[in-house]
Order: structure tokens, then sequence, then C-alpha cells
């Protein structure tokens, strides 16, 4: 059995296209999935951050001094880009502050497709800076985990 559309339905999914690529509806769908990385990315920092604290050596001092600079060097960068991400979600998001949109039809227009540019922009460099995060601050309790303590 396939389904064979009436020309109503096809009419209808036809609008609906026309609705979905609007530069507004656009600009609302590049909104709401930054508002969901920006959530995640929130919710992750904490996490790794009480991760580490308790599942990490509770002295790092007692690490050689390699494997310590290592440490020290893999969690400043993780929780750096971590941060990083989390405001370059925000700034997808909420934009800059003041930022002045003129209300003219064909301003609106460029303004929605750029901002819409932007937005996709600023979640995806988000995306790397999580994941290079994520992987340097597992890096940094890994070594902590494997690198015998005791000086």
């Amino acid at each position: 059995m396939t389904f064979t559309p009436t020309p109503q339905q096809l009419r209808d999914a036809d609008r609906r296209c026309r609705e979905m690529a609007s530069p507004e509806r656009q600009l609302q769908a590049a909104l709401h999935q930054a508002e969901g990385y920006r959530n995640f990315l929130a919710s992750l920092t904490g996490l790794l951050a009480a991760v580490f604290v308790l599942k990490g050596q509770e002295d790092l001092s007692k690490l050689a001094d390699t494997p310590r600079w290592w440490v020290t060097g893999l969690l400043i960068a993780g929780f750096l880009a971590l941060i990083a991400a989390s405001w370059l979600g925000v700034l997808a998001v909420h934009g800059r502050p003041g930022e002045e949109i003129l209300l003219e039809a064909g301003r609106l227009l460029r303004y929605e497709k750029k901002r819409t540019k932007t937005i996709w922009l600023l979640v995806e460099c988000a995306r790397w800076l999580a994941l290079a995060g994520v992987l340097c601050v597992a890096a940094a309790v890994i070594v902590t985990w494997v690198v015998p303590g005791g000086k």
C-alpha cells in the first residue's frame, strides 16, 4: 500500500515548506537549538567539575613534577575551553548587548539571515570547544588515576 497525497495535502505541505524556509522561522530554529546547547554546556561543565573533585586524586602535589604539570595544564585548558563554549552559547542565544536592529523590511530580512548564520557558527564552535574541554578534563582525570602517587 503506497501513500498518494491529495492535491490539498501537497498544497499544505508546500505552504509549510515555504514557512519553514522563511528567515524568521530559520532564526527561531537556530535560537532554539542554541538554547539547548547552552543548557547542555552549563550542566556538562558542572558535572565535570564534580567528577574531577570526587574521582581525581585528592592531592596533586603527590604526583611527580611532569604528570602534575600535565594534569594542571589539561585542567586549565579543559575548563577554559568549557567556559569559552558556554560564552559562545550565550552569545548565540542572546546576541550582543545593545545590538540595534533597524526596523525596515529589507534590513530586517538581511538581519534575520545574517543572525541565523552567526548562530549556527557560534553553536558549531561551542560544540567543538566543549568536546575539547571534555577530552582535556577526562585526560587529566585519567593521568591522576594511572600515574602512581608519592614523591
